[in-house]
């Protein structure tokens, strides 16, 4: 960490999120503005001194003749979790990885990696890891006129609601790995503010073809289902297992694969309902 502390930081400032102290410094204050856009949602400035978790971001900028880029550099406490040309791809990493982190380490909230979408004044949960299509479907059910919450997290509260977690939706295009953000008000989408029920589960996987038939899965398997997405499953079981089965309490838990999201959004919607 000495060596970390030597390399000259000119700016910085402190956050909580979902109880998480983070504080991040910077090499160049003009980046620090990106690096503050790039918080987790709901994440509160504060003055604190002594944080939980401590990211360090280098720009690399260029020299003064301006032929040779640097790298662009981030760390977490001692660790480094980017290196690249790219700034938007240092910044990208240091997104990810700051909301994985409070993901972790929260002490309040469970965190379920989940696509979230309220109809009906309850939500509808999609769990499931990256490249699962639960953004693609989540995007869908938006246009059809559900409430978006999340396409990554679902954020429950100890009694098991479900709270906004409105980040931008990261949509891929067909057979690529690369994401773009989308803001959820560019595709008119209403922004959930409140937390909710769960009144659905559904867990599923995008197969070529598939047809829709869902199976019906006890509240039991239902809580495994959401357990093995749970990012704090490690470091917080008992916690996650005495939320989980209450966030489950009125909800029906849906297993199956599918095909394209626009032929299933009816059912889902339906049931939900």
């Amino acid at each position: 960490m000495a060596k970390i502390d030597r390399l000259g930081w000119t700016d910085g400032m402190s956050f909580i999120s979902y109880g998480v102290r983070v504080g991040v410094r910077v090499n160049d204050p003009s980046i620090l503005k990106d690096v503050i856009a790039r918080l987790p949602p709901g994440s509160k400035p504060t003055s604190l001194q002594i944080v939980d978790q401590l990211y360090s971001v280098i720009g690399g900028g260029a020299n003064q003749n301006a032929k040779v880029r640097r790298f662009n550099l981030v760390y977490w406490n001692m660790a480094r979790v980017a290196r690249s040309r790219s700034f938007e791809a240092a910044l990208d990493a240091l997104e990810s990885h700051v909301q994985l982190t409070v993901a972790e380490h929260s002490p309040r909230r469970i965190f379920v990696h989940a696509g979230v979408v309220g109809w009906k004044n309850r939500a509808i949960l999609i769990p499931g890891i990256s490249h699962s299509g639960k953004t693609t479907l989540v995007d869908r059910l938006i246009r059809a006129g559900a409430t978006y919450y999340s396409d990554e997290y679902a954020v429950l509260d100890e009694r098991g609601r479900v709270h906004p977690y409105p980040r931008a939706l990261g949509m891929r295009s067909p057979n690529s790995v690369e994401s773009k953000k989308v803001q959820a008000e560019e595709i008119g989408a209403e922004i959930g503010s409140r937390p909710l029920r769960v009144s659905l589960v559904v867990s599923t996987k995008f197969k070529d073809g598939a047809r829709w038939r869902p199976r019906p899965l006890s509240r039991g398997k239902g809580v495994l289902e959401l357990m093995a997405n749970t990012v704090s499953a490690r470091s917080q079981p008992e916690m996650a297992l005495t939320v989980l089965p209450k966030a489950l309490e009125e909800a029906q838990i849906l297993k199956g694969v599918r095909g394209e999201a626009t032929e299933i959004v009816e059912s889902i919607l339906e049931r939900a309902a």
